[in-house]
């Protein structure tokens, strides 16, 4: 028998579909071991059609079911515990998204979760990102997406507020986003961190992760707002051909990285932030920690002699 618990995460988002294969060792020492077997990044762009049109176009319907079918055999093959698929702000905001769910429903048996903006930051906060914090320092996290924003005020190691905003590369990419969202935006984060004194920020998202990688970070490593400013404005005079072929980034990466690193930047100067902590955990990562912490609620309200069973 192999060693670990297996579990799977979809990540539906606006710019992406991503599906996590994660196994976790388990011992009586020290803290479970998390890994990684698998990510498959698919570059499906529902965010494209729902910001224009306000719902997903007829072909990538097929593409998006298509790909869902893909998925469905790969978790049969993997054969996790559990796995859990949830769509963020491309399916939130489609006229279609339910009925596009309940197609995928009915042909695959992938049950999907339209999950809101606060369950998302919640998700995205898990434990692989709290370990890297501080206590007695407070932060603001930034989860940038292609269709929202996503920030947190962490104050004395606990999420004091979130909030989700519809401002994400691919809504900044299609100029879908005014001036009322951004003074919307500052707004908030002026008001709820009034008092506080947060001068870092944790950055979430493919973008922040990349341009980590440009500056030649590693992961849990902190980018300063300065070199942040500075590698963006290098980024903007470049061509997608340059940013693909010589900075190593994928084509639906190339265009809306200047995007979201404006989000990023902007967050950061309005808060005070003058460095940034990666720690490259997203969306799918978080999904992976709630199915473990539910696997292991469901195991330990077993009466014994069922848990005896499960252990034999």
């Amino acid at each position: 028998m192999e060693p670990g618990l297996r579990f799977a995460a979809i990540d539906i988002g606006s710019n992406a579909i991503r599906l996590l294969f994660s196994r976790i060792i388990e011992n009586d020492i020290e803290s479970p071991y998390l890994i990684k077997e698998s990510l498959i990044r698919m570059p499906l762009r529902l965010g494209h059609d729902v910001f224009n049109d306000g719902q997903i176009s007829n072909i990538n319907c097929k593409k998006f079911l298509a790909t869902m079918q893909g998925f469905s055999s790969l978790i049969d093959a993997y054969s996790p515990i559990s796995y859990r698929a949830c769509a963020t702000a491309a399916m939130r905001n489609a006229k279609n998204g339910l009925d596009l769910v309940k197609t995928v429903k009915s042909k695959t048996g992938i049950n999907i979760e339209i999950i809101n903006g606060s369950q998302e930051a919640s998700l995205i906060l898990s434990k692989n990102i709290n370990s890297l914090l501080k206590i007695d320092t407070n932060y603001m996290h930034i989860d940038v997406g292609g269709g929202s924003t996503e920030l947190s005020i962490i104050n004395n190691g606990k999420v004091k507020i979130s909030n989700s905003f519809s401002i994400g590369s691919v809504r900044l990419l299609q100029n879908k986003v005014n001036k009322y969202s951004w003074d919307k935006m500052r707004s908030w984060i002026e008001e709820n961190s009034s008092g506080l004194v947060i001068n870092k920020a944790i950055g979430s998202g493919g973008n922040i992760n990349k341009m980590a990688s440009i500056l030649g970070k590693k992961k849990g490593q902190y980018l300063s707002y300065a070199n942040v400013k500075s590698e963006l404005k290098k980024i903007k005079v470049t061509n997608l051909r340059y940013r693909i072929v010589e900075l190593g980034m994928r084509p639906d990466r190339a265009d809306v990285i200047e995007h979201a690193s404006k989000i990023y930047l902007k967050c950061m100067k309005w808060v005070g932030a003058r460095k940034i902590l990666v720690p490259q955990s997203g969306l799918a990562d978080g999904v992976i920690e709630q199915l473990y912490k539910n696997h292991k609620h469901l195991i330990e309200r077993r009466p014994v002699s069922l848990l005896l069973l499960y252990q034999l």
